[in-house]
């Protein structure tokens, strides 16, 4: 008796083990992606990049490109379908001037939505026309990524939950350059102007006078231009530090604290398009650190003290500045 206890136990214990093995494989499970390309409003040369940008939200199980096939305008593409696993779908021109691919392309994503096998959609396309399938997929509880040159109306980046801009060379969002390199330029020019010219230590010869004025003047510069340099700096990108702080207000704890997480989840539901490279930085707290507005510290997660959790509060001076 007591050695079938012990065997059931033993059974019992194995069970819940593999049934915890079981529920930890299903939390890492990827997710289920349909990529669906619009050929004719898209580039051909960066589309490894973007398949491989893809991974980082999931699996693509669905690869289909849309477009006229018999139109030599796609000429580029078709070296890079069987490499790619992409499947073309062909859509032939009914009139003159008139694009039929946003049509087929809406249609299979319906068809596939309603096939409920999916987590989210990979839209590629620089079109507007498809932001009524973005917002229509959203409405169904499934993530959807857009992925686009500059060029694509803000109208399709919005409707998108991730937008990302597959040409590397976008100009910043804001109306001047990013934030590390406009203070590495100003440090730069800083230590430049400060640098004292040979020629400051020959005596003005007579009827130099103004000569002698004018180095003087140069002499002072650096003092104001070190002066001026916090100020700069804030203007570097207003709709930037605005997104930054908006997103901040709306998540900050009582203790003027939040995690750098829940900030940039923040941040992605109020700009889609937003990410921390358009800007000169790989990752979010090099960023909001290049911004100079917010303090950083590391604590220990309360439930595994090996993993540190990064919080980030706003300096009190950048919230009482006006942008």
């Amino acid at each position: 008796m007591e050695v079938s206890l012990w065997v059931f136990i033993n059974w019992v214990v194995i069970l819940s083990v593999d049934r915890a093995q079981m529920d930890n494989d299903m939390s890492f499970k990827s997710k289920r992606l349909a990529v669906l390309i619009d050929a004719e409003n898209a580039s051909a040369d960066g589309i490894e990049t973007l398949l491989q940008e893809v991974t980082q939200y999931g699996t693509a199980h669905v690869k289909r490109i849309y477009g006229d096939w018999t139109s030599g305008q796609l000429v580029n593409w078709k070296a890079k379908l069987n490499k790619l696993a992409i499947q073309p779908i062909q859509q032939f021109r009914y009139t003159t001037g008139k694009n039929s691919t946003d049509s087929a392309l809406i249609i299979d994503a319906m068809d596939l939505l309603y096939t409920r096998n999916f987590d989210g959609f990979c839209i590629v396309s620089s079109d507007s026309d498809f932001t009524r399938l973005a917002s229509r997929i959203r409405e169904s509880g499934l993530v959807v990524y857009g992925f686009g040159e500059p060029k694509t109306p803000e109208a399709f980046v919005s409707a998108c939950d991730e937008f990302i801009y597959t040409d590397k060379s976008k100009p910043l969002e804001s109306s001047t350059s990013d934030l590390s390199t406009g203070n590495k330029q100003r440090s730069k020019d800083a230590q430049k102007a400060s640098v004292p010219s040979p020629f400051d230590s020959i005596a003005p010869s007579s009827g130099t006078k103004q000569n002698s004025k004018d180095a003087q003047k140069a002499s002072k510069a650096p003092a104001s231009t070190s002066t001026n340099t916090s100020q700069q700096s804030l203007k570097i990108d207003k709709k930037l530090l605005k997104l930054l702080k908006d997103a901040y207000a709306a998540i900050v704890e009582n203790d003027g604290w939040t995690r750098l997480g829940t900030l940039g989840a923040q941040i992605k539901k109020l700009s889609p398009s937003f990410n921390p490279k358009n800007y000169g930085h790989n990752q979010l707290w090099k960023l909001l650190k290049a911004t100079n507005i917010f303090d950083f510290k590391e604590t220990h997660n309360s439930k595994d003290p090996k993993i540190k959790e990064m919080y980030i509060k706003q300096r009190l001076e950048a919230s009482t500045q006006c942008l």
